[in-house]
């Protein structure tokens, strides 16, 4: 039995051959869905990744036959720990072979690490922060991944359960096939619900007049949130940086935004036409050729990603949902869109899921963090 090596990324080289390494895994996958390679790499750059300014992280590479099996990451959020009071190792970008020395090796590194740190607990597959990819795809094996989700294959929860592991925190994803007409009610509940509390929808003519709704979306997203256990506030710096890395790929038809009579937002929700396949053909590169297959996913595509939702809470529960989502449909009519798959909702945020409750939806998505006490 040949012995598996864990080295730690140091080098440039390294971390390329980190990066690179689940494209290599899922090469022949047809449900697997590469990240775009440099935004990886910034990931570990501390100029491009504001998380690293109050976090740790160090990046490890599995080795058997000199050859690359496996791979993990180790970080702890400071900032989680002073304002939660969450002491805790978090791993993630952990993709390994089907065989359980490899997984072993992996795991027993962030255990190591904890105990290094004199920390308790250790749970993943989680970036640094809330607004990260979180979780092991648990059910969906046979469904095209996303850009916000995380594929794995079917045997990767089995091996951390194999070696206690359990079950910390689970997400749910469902996919609705949008209805040729909305009932007539809808039409009705809508339009007494916008009187009611005196709502209007935001039209935009281009992504500069969205400029100034920013802000304010980054505030609700905290709002909407901030009950649930593992939510932390959005800092000035993530702000900035989520405002280079992605304002320039949304498009303006695709955000829906619901304000007060006095022009205050009370809700806003983002969806994008999906870049799956595009993601896929391009094999994680913009250039010189992969630009053009996210031209044509955005001109022409029937399906459609979920990706953020605001509600202020003085509106939840106050039928606004429904208008966020005769919106959307209206959208998706324009834009000859018939499928929408919802991004990861943690099972208890059962407020969001309401969003999907007339719609028909379909869970056909899980995926779980898991997580372990040790002796420190």
């Amino acid at each position: 039995m040949s012995e598996i090596a864990i080295v730690e990324v140091k080098n440039e080289q390294d971390l390329k051959q980190f990066v690179k390494f689940p494209m290599e895994l899922y090469k022949d996958n047809p449900y697997y869905v590469p990240s775009f390679i440099n935004d990886e790499l910034n990931i570990w750059n501390p100029e491009e990744n504001p998380a690293l300014q109050y976090s740790e992280a160090k990046q490890f590479l599995a080795f058997k036959n000199e050859k690359i099996v496996g791979r993990i990451a180790v970080m702890i959020n400071h900032k989680e720990e002073r304002e939660l009071g969450i002491k805790k190792v978090r791993f993630g970008w952990i993709d390994f072979i089907d065989d359980e020395s490899v997984s072993k090796a992996l795991l027993d590194t962030v255990v190591n690490y904890a105990k290094e740190k004199n920390i308790g607990k250790i749970e993943g597959p989680m970036g640094f922060t809330n607004l990260d990819k979180a979780g092991m795809l648990t059910m969906g094996f046979d469904r095209l991944a996303t850009m916000i989700g995380i594929y794995n294959n079917e045997y990767y929860p089995k091996h951390l359960e194999n070696f206690g592991f359990s079950k910390e925190k689970e997400w749910v994803e469902f996919e609705i096939i949008f209805p040729e007409v909305l009932p007539e009610k809808i039409h009705k509940f809508n339009e007494l619900i916008s009187q009611k509390y005196k709502l209007k929808v935001l039209n935009f003519n281009n992504k500069e007049e969205i400029i100034q709704y920013v802000d304010p979306m980054f505030d609700l997203l905290d709002e909407t949130y901030k009950h649930l256990s593992t939510y932390t506030p959005i800092s000035d710096e993530q702000r900035k940086t989520y405002k280079e890395k992605y304002f320039k790929l949304i498009d303006k038809d695709f955000i829906v935004c619901i304000a007060d009579e006095n022009n205050n937002l009370v809700s806003f929700a983002i969806t994008m036409p999906s870049y799956s396949k595009a993601l896929q053909k391009s094999k994680g590169k913009l250039l010189p050729f992969g630009w053009w297959h996210f031209l044509q996913a955005g001109r022409k595509n029937d399906r459609a990603n979920f990706y953020l939702i605001g509600i202020h809470p003085d509106y939840q529960r106050r039928g606004v949902t429904s208008i966020i989502f005769k919106e959307i449909w209206k959208i998706f009519r324009k834009k000859g869109v018939k499928y929408l798959e919802t991004n990861p909702e943690l099972e208890e945020n059962k407020s969001i899921q309401l969003l999907w409750q007339d719609y028909n939806p379909v869970n056909h998505k899980r995926r779980k963090t898991f997580s372990m006490e040790i002796d420190s």
